[in-house]
């Protein structure tokens, strides 16, 4: 597991994700499954659909996940 990617759900983070959190994890993802920090040039699309489409399964997860019993809680 990539050390800089934090836990986003409570009772670790205290309030809900931001979606800039999201992002930041799915980014930190892209780069340490890619072994790129940046992409160059011919890499970048794919690169940045990549952090996109992790984000909104991180977010999905985030929404759908059932804490100690809580109900699930639902995307805005």
């Amino acid at each position: 597991m990539c050390r800089s990617i934090k836990t986003l759900r409570p009772p670790v983070l205290p309030e809900e994700a931001t979606e800039a959190e999201i992002r930041a994890a799915a980014l930190q993802y892209v780069r340490k499954v890619s072994g790129f920090r940046a992409p160059a040039a011919h890499n970048r699309e794919v690169f940045d659909r990549a952090v996109e489409v992790i984000a909104e399964a991180t977010a999905e997860l985030l929404a759908g996940l059932e804490v100690r019993g809580q109900a699930a809680r639902r995307a805005s």
